[in-house]
């Protein structure tokens, strides 16, 4: 019997990004069934006291670049540091998720964000080059991000991110299984050996 992963994320999080790389041959493994739980990253660390560390701590940026460069060369995948995702509200990729899902293309929809996040430096804050993002994967990218803009989104991921902080989750990407919980691209392993028992 497949075993649900909840997923809870954000499109700041270069972590993530490499996570999401990993998944298509993880499910095949093990059988998984993904929950993607879009949240707000800032606001969920607001919310549990919480702070981006890289962002006040020149040592912990200059690793974690260093070390995000030894994962993207383990995994083999493209990568370019974005530095639009760190600036002012990221809400309308979030939302646009949130449409995706309920859509049913949040796959492809997620790759395309993480992509133009993290692979192509794209400030997904600029709603036509989104747009043009999505359009490029085979979405409406406008008529997707128009219904992003409806209320009914900004409520659900206010909800999703309260989950999150009930949920235990303080970063992104986090992962859970039942009430065990996974945090970071680099507890993969522990994430399958827990899908395997």
């Amino acid at each position: 019997m497949p075993k649900d992963v909840d997923l809870f994320f954000d499109f700041v999080s270069p972590y993530t990004y490499l996570a999401q790389t990993q998944l298509p041959a993880l499910k095949e493994r093990t059988g998984a069934r993904f929950r993607f739980w879009p949240m707000h990253l800032l606001n969920l660390m607001k919310r549990i006291g919480n702070v981006p560390a890289t962002v006040i701590c020149k040592n912990k940026m200059k690793y974690a670049t260093e070390d995000i460069g030894r994962w993207v060369s383990r995994y083999g995948v493209p990568f370019q540091f974005n530095p639009h995702v760190f600036a002012a509200d990221q809400s309308l990729p979030l939302q646009g998720a949130l449409v995706a899902q309920k859509q049913g293309a949040e796959d492809v929809y997620n790759r395309a964000v993480f992509g133009a996040c993290w692979s192509e430096g794209i400030d997904v804050r600029d709603r036509e080059r989104l747009a043009a993002r999505l359009d490029a994967a085979g979405l409406d990218g406008r008529a997707l991000l128009e219904k992003a803009d409806e209320p009914e989104y900004a409520e659900r991921l206010e909800k999703n991110t309260e989950l999150a902080a009930e949920r235990g989750v303080f970063g992104s990407p986090t992962f859970l299984v039942g009430d065990d919980l996974f945090f970071g691209n680099d507890r993969l392993a522990f994430l399958e050996e827990r899908l395997a028992r």
